[in-house]
């Protein structure tokens, strides 16, 4: 019989020691980040993790235990009994609690018990839906607290981010961690369908509403009965959709094309938006009392440069999830990569290192990524000050999204042109 293989993720000598003597036959591989945990987990495939530390911290490890059955199961060891620790690490996908100090009996019992249960089934994603979003920075880490927080309400709410850090994702998450998980999640994306069609999306039409219109077609405000309608960059929304949505907030009431009734609606409403709506607001393109109605909880989605220390455990599961989808022999990066991939600016967030990962995919021969693999435009170093910075538009920064580009591209020697325009002439000439 092969021995146990174990994964301990600790800082804590004594715990090597004590798992030692509670399974002498096992072969013990240890790491000291969660980080290294997960490129170490690759290379040795081990049959149990243990992990020291809080939900917060071992999130990347329980998000992909969540994802799959054959991932090894997960002993936590935490430094405190908390009842809240243990339920959220639980539902996230732990086989097992143990608070320190811990008893030599206590370990072998749990070791035992976990190892004899390894066809365990996996947790359903909406049993903790924020696992989704990896994270081991602490500006993450409050912000997804406070979307648990609303997510338990009814509220309206408003999330804000740059392009790429993921405002969809959290959307879904709150959808699916509230009362109206059951109901379905709704999305529309307010500057992907041109505005003498955004009302018919959002509202439907009747029969004979118009030419084209020979059958009824209930719109997403309908399709999002009793769950949660996702209104992506809003700030696009022309000020005629705006006016009848405010009506919507306000009423609970839709009118549908062609038809002389109103009808209530039970649903919820998440926006999103990359642009400053107070920015809009003082330029007349959006209605400052929507605006009110919308931003009832406003939640701020961090870009990636603000959050370094999330870009090493969202490579390695990007990694792994390649790897498992179609095969990757890329098992981990080297801290000169990594130091390279913290010293820039990231301006298509997540979306941008998704894309670095997936031309690594490709383009990388090698188990461990050096600098010479990364991609040019992630080599260019950052800037000290990020305050109006404007970072250059590039298809791994956007996301292969032209219309993006254009838009950037524009409103850049737009800026450039108004500035030129207004220097003084020099009459010294």
């Amino acid at each position: 019989m092969n021995p146990h293989i174990f994964l301990l993720l600790s800082k804590d000598p004594d715990l090597k020691q004590l798992l030692q003597i509670a399974s002498p036959d096992a072969k013990i591989f240890e790491a000291h980040t969660v980080s290294e945990g997960l490129s170490l987990r690759s290379e040795v495939s081990p049959t149990l993790i243990i992990g020291e530390g809080n939900p917060h911290a071992l999130a990347p490890f329980l998000e992909s235990a969540r994802q799959t059955s054959e991932s090894p199961p997960i002993l936590v060891i935490g430094n405190r009994h908390s009842v809240k620790d243990v339920v959220e690490l639980m539902r996230a996908g732990a086989a097992d609690y143990l608070t320190k100090p811990i008893l030599l009996t206590d370990l072998q019992a749990a070791i035992a018990r976990v190892l004899s249960h390894p066809s365990r089934p996996s947790l359903s994603s909406s049993q903790d839906p924020f696992t989704s979003i990896i994270s081991v920075s602490p500006q993450m880490n409050l912000m997804k607290q406070l979307a648990r927080e609303v997510a338990s309400t009814d509220a309206t709410v408003l999330i804000t981010g740059e392009s790429g850090t993921g405002k969809e994702l959290l959307a879904e998450a709150i959808h699916r961690d509230s009362q109206r998980a059951t109901g379905p999640l709704v999305a529309l994306n307010c500057a992907g369908i041109p505005e003498n069609l955004l009302e018919s999306e959002l509202f439907g039409y009747e029969s004979g509403a118009f030419t084209d219109a020979k059958r009824a077609k209930p719109g997403r405000f309908q399709l999002a009965e009793g769950g949660t309608l996702f209104l992506d960059e809003i700030g696009e929304m022309s000020s005629t959709a705006q006016a009848k949505l405010l009506r919507v907030l306000e009423n609970h009431t839709i009118d549908p094309l062609g038809d002389t009734r109103s009808h209530k609606i039970d649903i919820r409403i998440i926006a999103a938006t990359n642009e400053d709506l107070l920015a809009q607001i003082k330029a007349g393109r959006f209605r400052l009392d929507l605006y009110y109605r919308l931003n009832v909880y406003q939640l701020r989605i961090p870009p990636l440069r603000e959050r370094l220390d999330d870009i090493e455990p969202i490579l390695l599961i990007f990694l792994e999830r390649v790897r498992k989808e179609r095969g990757c022999r890329i098992k981990a990066i080297a801290p000169t990569a990594l130091a390279v991939l913290r010293n820039h600016d990231w301006p298509g967030n997540v979306r941008e290192l998704h894309n670095v990962v997936e031309w690594l995919t490709i383009t990388c021969k090698e188990d461990v990524i050096q600098p010479h693999h990364l991609p040019t435009s992630v080599k260019t170093p950052s800037s000290s000050n990020h305050q109006g910075f404007e970072p250059k538009p590039s298809l791994l920064a956007f996301g292969l999204s032209f219309q993006e580009m254009e838009k950037r591209c524009l409103k850049k020697r737009y800026k450039k042109h108004r500035a030129t325009s207004r220097k003084p002439a020099d009459c010294s000439k």
